[in-house]
């Protein structure tokens, strides 16, 4: 399954669904003074950006290094996409990162696992896998895709009193379904390249 920016950057929203984390985003940061949360946010947004750079140019050697096929990365990133949309679907999933409240957060939750997950993970490494020759395209992409999740980190407050409970949980079920769609497609893709060549 051959991809270009914008679908790129589409794959890479759906898998980073900063609407689906808002209560997440709102109960990791309760606990930071207000004067911080912004400074806190960009922080955390960039740390993951730097993993999921690492993990995009890195992608090649890491599967020769393990001998992986991009087939059975392939098959395996769409099975973790497709978990990660079933939980979308099915669970509220808002109290799984909350344990840490009351103080500020580092790294854990906020940049690995919410922001840099290893569906994220695994979505860059198969991107530049697959297409290393638009390796620019995907840096991008993830560029785009985490100033959106900036954005909407910084606007959780915000967002979720515009939207309400019923709206984001809608978002998220939708963004689940979407997603489901495109980790079977992803499935199939790497099935099919393993049988047919």
């Amino acid at each position: 399954m051959d991809h270009n920016f914008l679908s790129a950057l589409i794959l890479l929203l759906l898998v980073l669904d900063p609407f689906g984390s808002l209560p997440i985003f709102i109960s990791v940061l309760r606990g930071v003074p207000p004067e911080r949360r912004t400074r806190v946010a960009v922080r955390e947004v960039m740390i993951a950006f730097g993993v999921l750079l690492v993990f995009m140019f890195t992608g090649r050697a890491f599967l020769d290094l393990m001998h992986l096929s991009e087939r059975s990365l392939e098959v395996a990133g769409g099975v973790i996409l497709l978990i990660i949309a079933i939980r979308m679907i099915f669970a509220s999933g808002g109290e799984i990162y909350a344990a840490g409240t009351g103080r500020e957060p580092f790294i854990f939750p906020l940049a690995v696992p919410l922001l840099a997950g290893p569906s994220a993970m695994a979505t860059v490494l198969l991107l530049a896998s697959r297409q290393p020759e638009r390796l620019i395209e995907w840096v991008g992409a993830l560029s785009a895709a985490m100033l959106v999740c900036g954005a909407v980190l910084l606007a959780a407050d915000r967002l979720r009193r515009l939207l309400g409970d019923s709206m984001v949980s809608a978002i998220e079920k939708l963004m689940g379904l979407v997603l489901t769609a495109i980790a079977v497609e992803m499935i199939l893709a790497g099935l099919k390249r393993y049988f047919f060549g």
